[in-house]
C-alpha cells in the first residue's frame, strides 16, 4: 500500500475508486428496490451521449456527461408518470438513443468511437486533480440525500401507493432518486466505465441483502462492500497490470459467489430460530 501512495495518480484513483464504490450501492439500493436494475446500463448509455457532444464541442465531459444524463433520466421519468412510456420503453430509449448520439457525435468531432472507449470501460489512472474534486464533489451530493432521506426513499420505492398514504411528495422523491442514479452513473465513467456502473450499484446491493436484515443495515452494508471491491480492485490493477473497472466488477461477483453460501445458511438458521 506504500508503494501505491507514492504515485500522485494512484492516490488520485484510489480516492476516486472509494467514493464510486460508496455512491454506487447507495443509490443502488433504491434503483434495486424499484426492480429498475438494468436502469444503470440505460443512463450509461445516455451519459456517452454526452461525452459524445463534449467532444464535439471540445468541452470538458464530465460536467457535459451529468447535464445529459439528468436531462435524459428526467425526461424518462416524466413519460414513466404521465404513462405515456413503460419503464421498459423509457429503458431501451436510453439504450439505443444514448449509444447511437454518442458514436454520432465523436465521429463528427473527428475521434471515431475509439475516443469513447476511456469512458465505456473507465480509465481510473488518468483522473487528475481537478476530476478527483469533482467526482468529490458529485459523491457528497450522492450520498448526502441518499442517506438522510434513506426512509422517505426507500418507502416510495418500495411502494409508491402507501408512501402516498402516508403523506409523502412520491413524485418529487422519485426525481431525487432517478437524478441521483444520473449523477452516479456520470461520475463513474471515469472509474469502472458506463459498461460496468450498473453491476457495481447492483451486485454489492445484493450481496448485502444476503447478509444482513433490515434497510439501513443492509443499504451500509452494501457501501461497505461496494468501497472494500473499489479499492482491492484498482489497488490490484496496479500491480496486475490490469483494467481497474473490469477487475472491480470481477471482485464484486466473487464477493457475491463467495457470500451465497453464507446467506443460504443465515436463512436456514432464520427460518429454523424461534
Amino acid at each position: 500500500m506504500t508503494e501505491l501512495l507514492a504515485y500522485p495518480f494512484m492516490v488520485r484513483a484510489l480516492l476516486a475508486a472509494l467514493l464510486t464504490g460508496l455512491i454506487a450501492p447507495a443509490i443502488g439500493t433504491y434503483v434495486v428496490q424499484r426492480r429498475l436494475s438494468l436502469l444503470g446500463d440505460g443512463l450509461g448509455h445516455v451519459a456517452l451521449a454526452g461525452v459524445g457532444l463534449a467532444l464535439a464541442t471540445g468541452t470538458a465531459p464530465l460536467p457535459i456527461a451529468v447535464i445529459i444524463c439528468v436531462a435524459g433520466a428526467v425526461t424518462i421519468e416524466l413519460l414513466r408518470q404521465a404513462g405515456r412510456a413503460t419503464s421498459d420503453v423509457g429503458l431501451a430509449l436510453l439504450f439505443y438513443g444514448g449509444l447511437a448520439a454518442g458514436v454520432l457525435l465523436a465521429s463528427r468531432a473527428g475521434q471515431g468511437a475509439g475516443a469513447l472507449a476511456q469512458y465505456l470501460f473507465g480509465s481510473l489512472t488518468t483522473i487528475d486533480d481537478g476530476d478527483t474534486w469533482l467526482v468529490a464533489g458529485l459523491g457528497i451530493l450522492v450520498l448526502v440525500p441518499a442517506i438522510g432521506l434513506a426512509p422517505q426513499l426507500f418507502a416510495v420505492s418500495a411502494d409508491e401507493e402507501h408512501a402516498r398514504t402516508m403523506g409523502l411528495p412520491v413524485r418529487a422523491y422519485n426525481f431525487c432518486v432517478i437524478i441521483l442514479a444520473a449523477i452516479t452513473v456520470s461520475v463513474a465513467m471515469r472509474t469502472v466505465g458506463l459498461l460496468l456502473i450498473s453491476a457495481l450499484m447492483v451486485i454489492p446491493v445484493a450481496t448485502a441483502r444476503g447478509l444482513v436484515r433490515g434497510f439501513r443495515r443492509g443499504l451500509f452494508a452494501a457501501m461497505a462492500i461496494g468501497a472494500v471491491v473499489a479499492v482491492v480492485g484498482t489497488g490490484g490493477s496496479f500491480y496486475l497490470d490490469t483494467a481497474p473497472g473490469a477487475l472491480i466488477v470481477l471482485l464484486a461477483i466473487a464477493g457475491f459467489a463467495l457470500a451465497w453460501p453464507i446467506s443460504l445458511a443465515l436463512r436456514r438458521a432464520r427460518r429454523a430460530g424461534p
